[in-house]
């Protein structure tokens, strides 16, 4: 007897035996539900049977029978009632608990997420790929097949999403393209950064979504709920059904702030900010600008996160306004890194190092951020030694900036679509969905183990686009990803230590080393922060110009 517990009131399970129910009563249930019609298998016990054990053991017992494939919505609705009205927690059963998830999961569509029913599900080692359409559609049978189709429909429109769309018109004017997104407005979120040091006014990394979609792709303003691959469908809020010829997936990551205890409650007051939200980057600014003594904590998750050295840019511009400001001998500043190196290649740590003097910043590794209490102007770390213990360390702040912890949307990671991790599960060079061959994903959600930057998508966007139109066969030569990905780390107002990489960490310089040198701190490499690489954003990537962003082709 295996039983899986989806919610405090209702666990699921195979079949169960008369000589369960001493075991069941001893686990604290109270009342059993079997959803399996009598005479199904000749080792099988009936419901009487299961009954008169039940009762014996002061358990309250329900036959709801489902024949396989013959779940109706109203199976659904009077599981649902008989859930509310039994004695709780209760244990449903069937053959192997899959009829019994499935009709917890449309009793409870209409008031729960499709999400959060699915990876309840998927938890308990169940697919629910087979009914998805049904709970989306509040737990009912859809009556219709589906609304709209394309040739393409790529999911999120962000900077992926957008270049994809572009590269792909670029390619082949007369596609029929989908972007999918519910979001009106469109950011540059590799300025936020330079938001959060007063250099970018954050009006400049905005624009409305009606603005970046390309003429021709059609723009469905819709939330993704679900996935149907088998069937070339997406299912949108509202149990809308899109269909596809080919599918490009790349909504970015989920910032999981309630993952910090307390941290919501504080954010964007209490001298608590994030470079990584739109709002709070220009009270960044604030604080900085009016810290004069104390400390000042920088922290990082666990990887991997959108922009890895997002985190210590924010230290780095911090602490050098101060140190401009003469203030910097009265702040403490620390960087508390839940990981245990500065930056992940190596060439680039010497450079970073140096700045790290500079400002007699104190590097905290293995320490990651757990709870905050604004008010208190205290942070909570879980520190961890080298022999795996752990313990709590307290940490007194005037300031804290902090980078959340971040993984696939909630949609993805319960999809068929995601891998063991949650990622969309590609091959890292062609950025195709290792089972399903229609499908391709890139940006921050792939499972490419490549840093998640703006830069990364520049590259990837025009190797989907190119790949998709060998499938289609208007191509003849197959695009490759080398993992390409940039990091510009502003160590100080006028510098950036320019770090370009690919798999492996090996270097990828754009630039001859007597122009740019990558793993020195230059001039050049600001400029091209600051003037350069705004309009090419706005200007050649998201408009299909794939200007230093050819794929390479095999």
């Amino acid at each position: 007897m295996d039983v899986k517990k989806l919610s405090d009131e209702l666990s699921v399970s195979a079949q169960i035996m008369p000589q369960d129910m001493v075991a069941l009563k001893q686990a604290g249930f109270r009342s059993i539900i079997c959803n399996r019609p009598d005479g199904e298998a000749a080792d099988q016990p009936s419901a009487r049977e299961l009954e008169s054990a039940a009762s014996a053991r002061g358990l309250e017992f329900v036959h709801l029978p489902v024949v396989p494939g013959k779940m109706s919505d109203d199976d659904a609705v009077q599981f649902g009632q008989l859930l509310k009205n039994l004695p709780k927690p209760a244990l449903a059963f069937c053959r192997t608990g899959t009829r019994s998830i499935s009709l917890w999961c449309l009793a409870n569509a209409s008031t729960q997420p499709l999400p959060a029913l699915l990876g309840a599900a998927k938890a308990a080692g169940y697919d629910m790929s087979g009914i998805v359409r049904r709970i989306a559609n509040g737990g009912s049978t859809p009556v219709h097949l589906a609304d709209a189709s394309y040739d393409v429909v790529i999911v999120g429109g962000g900077a992926a999403g957008i270049a994809c769309a572009s590269s792909l018109l670029a390619r082949a004017p007369n596609l029929g393209v989908a972007v999918i997104d519910p979001a009106d407005i469109h950011y540059y979120q590799p300025g936020w950064t330079m938001v959060g040091a007063g250099v970018f006014d954050a009006a400049s990394t905005v624009h409305t979504m009606a603005a970046v979609v390309p003429a021709g792709v059609t723009w469905i303003k819709a939330a993704v709920t679900a996935f149907e691959p088998a069937e070339n469908a997406v299912i949108l809020e509202g149990c809308r059904v899109v269909k596809y010829s080919r599918l490009v997936v790349c909504p970015g990551l989920k910032l999981d702030w309630a993952k910090i205890d307390g941290l919501t409650k504080t954010l964007g007051r209490n001298g608590v900010t994030s470079n990584y939200r739109f709002d709070l980057a220009p009270y960044t600014w604030e604080l900085v600008r009016s810290l004069k003594s104390g400390n000042a904590i920088f922290t990082q998750p666990s990887m991997p996160i959108k922009c890895a050295g997002a985190p210590q840019k924010a230290m780095y511009l911090s602490a050098d306004h101060w140190y401009r400001q003469g203030r910097l001998r009265d702040i403490d500043v620390g960087f508390y890194n839940a990981g245990g190196v500065l930056f992940g290649v190596a060439d680039y740590v010497p450079a970073l190092m140096g700045y790290v003097k500079k400002y007699d910043a104190k590097l905290k590794f293995q320490h990651n951020l757990v709870a905050v209490d604004g008010p208190g102007k205290k942070a909570y770390f879980t520190k961890t030694s080298a022999d795996g213990s752990t313990e709590t360390v307290e940490a007194q702040f005037d300031m804290i900036h902090v980078t959340p912890p971040q993984c696939a949307p909630d949609f993805i990671r319960v999809s068929p679509l995601a891998d063991a991790a949650g990622w969309v599960d590609v091959d890292q060079g062609t950025l195709r969905h290792k089972t399903y061959a229609n499908i391709w994903s890139l940006g921050d959600v792939c499972s490419a183990p490549n840093a998640k930057t703006a830069a990364a998508a520049r590259k990837q966007a025009p190797i989907v686009a190119e790949n998709i139109c060998v499938d289609l066969g208007l191509r003849t030569k197959q695009a490759v990803y080398d993992g390409y990905g940039s990091c510009p780390l502003t160590v100080e107002r006028g510098k950036i230590v320019l770090a370009e990489f690919g798999y492996g960490g090996k270097l990828l310089p754009s630039f001859p080393t007597f122009i740019l040198d990558g793993r020195k701190p230059t001039r050049a490499a600001w400029w091209l922060k600051e003037r350069i690489l705004p309009p090419i954003y706005w200007h050649a990537m998201l408009k299909g110009k794939e200007w230093m962003a050819a794929p390479d082709v095999r």
